[in-house]
């Protein structure tokens, strides 16, 4: 918005706050992961599924919603997730790593990369007209949460300047799995809705431009837009994302005072992190060991596996290599090519994204279950040797 400034001292505060949550958030969600995976093979396994298949109705009379309890948090308590995506975004953008245009091409260049590359050797092992063909938004994702709960355990000596470029990738990359959700992965449009989902955003950007800055106005015009957006065809989480750009960042006459976007990410950020995305976590990782031997063989499996693995080193590496050589950008001072390699193998964890995209893609269970077996163990992979990779170049005193 015209009016936004940067205020670096607020901007230092919410990155570090950010960093801080999306760390610890990291190690509960793969607590979320593998307390699905012990549920879903142990002798309670039975329960599993039925529980998340239970419908829940919500709302009152004929205003009534109802869905399954795995969609209602796949589709509404993620839309929450998007809405702080969103606003990460936003911030990195306004006031953050992003906003520096000579900064920010660095990150991007390497989020394309790591999301580009991973999607064609996908496809090329998958086959581009084969079943498992629509699944190739599934492997360019990166876990923002799990990559920064990596380079937490790591330790101390991991350079300041690897997270805030390993957050800069992931922030980008988030930005490139909203648009691909929004454009590829969609049912049937229904016109009546998107009108209605237009004239909503037209609102919240006349309620922007009016200086209006109390939150409780945005919810209620975001909750209205969920509902347009839900009926329309396009997937209702990225109602999420677009309410969260309409949200008043930094204002020139806010000297003292955190803006409505400031506080609306504090407020969030611990609901998504500590709740929010280790419930998805618990709802959506959870395959039973017997039917994962069984889809060993699917390419589905090596599609995700060498996508996410393979490809996010070439892409990111290869593309960060490309760019620097030609000048159009610098690597951040104190990180030289071996910390960008490092930070390759954490952006490979794709697992929340990935997960996502892949409920939306396959809708036959067994090419689910396979895209999950590749999912949960190219982020295993990717965590140990990232962790071991980063650890080691953290400690060399010359990294070339």
């Amino acid at each position: 918005m015209p009016h936004e400034v940067t205020r670096p001292s607020q901007a230092g505060d919410l990155f570090r706050e950010f960093i801080r949550s999306n760390a610890t958030g990291g190690v509960l969600l793969m607590a979320a992961a593998a307390a699905a995976l012990v549920w879903s093979n142990s002798p309670l396994a039975g329960t599993y599924g039925p529980l998340w298949a239970t419908e829940l109705p919500i709302g009152v009379g004929e205003f009534t919603l109802t869905m399954t309890l795995q969609h209602w948090i796949n589709d509404g308590l993620m839309a929450i997730f998007f809405l702080a995506v969103g606003l990460e975004i936003k911030r990195e953008v306004v006031v953050g790593e992003l906003a520096p245009p000579s900064r920010a091409i660095l990150p991007a260049a390497a989020a394309l990369g790591g999301a580009v590359i991973p999607a064609v050797l996908f496809l090329a092992l998958v086959g581009p007209g084969s079943d498992g063909a629509r699944g190739w938004g599934v492997p360019m994702a990166t876990d923002i949460a799990f990559a920064l709960g990596v380079l937490a355990i790591a330790g101390r000596r991991v350079p300041p300047a690897l997270k805030v470029f390993v957050t800069a990738i992931a922030v980008v990359d988030d930005l490139l799995a909203v648009l691909v959700i929004a454009l590829f992965y969609t049912g049937g449009i229904d016109v009546t809705a998107i009108a209605a989902a237009i004239a909503i955003v037209i609102a919240l950007v006349v309620a922007n431009r009016l200086g209006v800055r109390s939150l409780w106005v945005y919810a209620g015009l975001g909750v209205l837009l969920w509902l347009a957006v839900h009926e329309s065809g396009i997937h209702a989480t990225v109602a999420g994302v677009v309410l969260a750009l309409t949200i008043p960042g930094p204002h020139h006459r806010e000297r003292n005072h955190h803006s409505p976007l400031e506080r609306l990410e504090h407020r969030l950020g611990p609901v998504v992190t500590f709740a929010i995305v280790p419930l998805f976590a618990l709802v959506n990782s959870g395959i039973a060991l017997g039917d994962a031997l069984a889809v060993l063989g699917d390419p589905v499996v090596l599609g995700v596996l060498v996508g996410l693995i393979v490809g996010k080193q070439l892409g990111i590496t290869a593309t960060v290599a490309i760019v620097q050589r030609l000048g159009i950008a610098q690597m951040p001072q104190g990180l030289r090519l071996v910390h960008v390699y490092a930070a390759s193998w954490v952006c490979a964890i794709g697992f929340t994204m990935s997960l996502f995209i892949a409920e939306l893609a396959y809708e036959d269970s067994a090419t689910l279950d396979a895209a999950k077996v590749g999912i949960l163990a190219a982020s295993v992979v990717a965590g140990v040797v990232g962790l071991a990779l980063v650890r080691w170049v953290s400690g060399r005193p010359r990294a070339f």
